[in-house]
């Protein structure tokens, strides 16, 4: 990856936030705060659900914008690792590779990774060029020619990753965080419930239902969106790593390949 594109993603992660915070926000109080969902003594209409979270105070449009960054992100990184899949499955394409290499066409292999495209056709190029490369130097010996191919597999998985990785640290950090945010939202929540209860006189039922309400949204939006960023974060961990394994399988092809039809 270019340090070019490098700074694109980041910068791009960073108005991921900034945008869904913003709409987040525009979302509490323009949807959820409308005046329409509301009577005139200003509680939610009965059975008013966009009424019901917006009672929940001013914790509920930061735990909105992290799970509307949860779903931005995962949109964005379902793309990108589709895209880092290549045009063929990876099981398909690494049987073909196989295939190639087992008939000794490396020319072939090398046309079938231009079609792949991807990480993984990138990485399978980068390792018949050398392929090609060091079957042809008569400088090195058999182990030195595997050596040079095995650290040029290596190299080009090692440059390929970060990006197939980018932005799921985003993913994990909103898994535990929000779960923190939502249980301050519920404290908040409860200790404005047991204030309503300690006046004197009649408590403020108003008040405490008030509190107890927004107790349970923080807890219910914040839960929500821990459970969909840990889903999305195992789900993307579990593709690159069938990826990883595939780039892997490919390489352990192409070495016992050179080495068994090399002197």
């Amino acid at each position: 990856m270019s340090q070019k594109e490098s700074s694109f993603k980041s910068v791009f992660a960073g108005l991921i936030i900034v945008i869904n915070l913003i709409v987040a926000h525009l979302l509490f109080y323009i949807v959820l705060g409308s005046p329409s969902n509301f009577d005139a003594d200003g509680h939610p209409l009965p059975g008013n659900y966009l009424g019901i979270v917006y009672k929940g105070g001013f914790i509920v449009p930061i735990l909105l914008a992290f799970l509307l960054i949860v779903i931005t992100v995962s949109i964005e990184r379902f793309l990108t690792i589709s895209k880092a899949t290549g045009k063929d499955s990876v099981e398909s394409f690494v049987k073909k590779i196989q295939g190639f290499l087992s008939s000794n066409n490396i020319d072939g292999a090398i046309a079938e990774s231009d079609i792949q495209q991807g990480s993984v056709g990138n990485v399978v190029r980068a390792s018949l060029e050398k392929y090609k490369e060091v079957k042809l130097d008569g400088a090195l010996d058999k182990e030195q020619k595997i050596a040079s191919i095995q650290k040029t597999i290596e190299e080009s998985t090692s440059l390929e990753l970060p990006s197939l990785e980018k932005n799921l640290t985003i993913l994990s950090t909103l898994a535990s965080v929000a779960t923190l945010v939502a249980l301050l939202g519920t404290v908040l929540g409860m200790i404005r419930a047991f204030a309503a209860m300690a006046q004197a006189g009649a408590p403020d039922s108003s008040a405490l239902a008030t509190g107890i309400s927004e107790a349970l949204i923080n807890t219910a939006i914040g839960i929500g969106t821990s459970a969909v960023s840990i889903i999305a974060y195992n789900f993307f961990t579990s593709k690159i790593d069938t990826l990883t394994y595939s780039i892997d399988e490919a390489g352990l092809s192409i070495t016992q390949t050179f080495s068994a039809t090399s002197k």
